[in-house]
């Protein structure tokens, strides 16, 4: 069975960095995308935050957090990281790990999601 954990939210003042990991077992991932997605409360739709391609070679961002946040994962693909500097309220929302053969920009086209962890900004 897949499993994918994320691990690291927490409360920061804004300015402020946070580390969150994805732990990912139950099938090699090594030939999938991994992404970060995020929901804000009262939205209803998770965003797009950032991406790495299968290689580890190619990674995406949304314009929002480029430049600010990077995304990184182990060779194997089992542990996805995503570093987070100059928060922002803004950034403030549920943060999730997704895992695709294909991926993309949409959180439709992700068939592996986990349980999702808290960020907090505080302004």
């Amino acid at each position: 069975q897949v499993h994918l954990v994320e691990s690291g939210g927490g409360l920061v003042q804004a300015g402020g960095s946070l580390r969150l990991a994805c732990a990912a077992s139950g099938r090699s991932f090594a030939n999938y995308v991994m992404a970060w997605f995020r929901q804000a409360p009262g939205k209803e739709q998770r965003e797009f935050v950032a991406a790495i391609s299968w290689s580890g070679k190619s990674t995406t961002y949304a314009d929002s957090v480029k430049g600010r946040y990077t995304i990184s994962s182990t060779n194997d693909k089992n542990t996805v990281f995503l570093q987070m500097n100059n928060l922002k309220p803004e950034d403030a929302a549920t943060y999730y790990c997704a895992a695709d053969d294909t991926g993309g920009l949409e959180s439709d086209n992700y068939d592996y999601w986990g349980q999702g962890t808290q960020v907090t900004v505080s302004s």
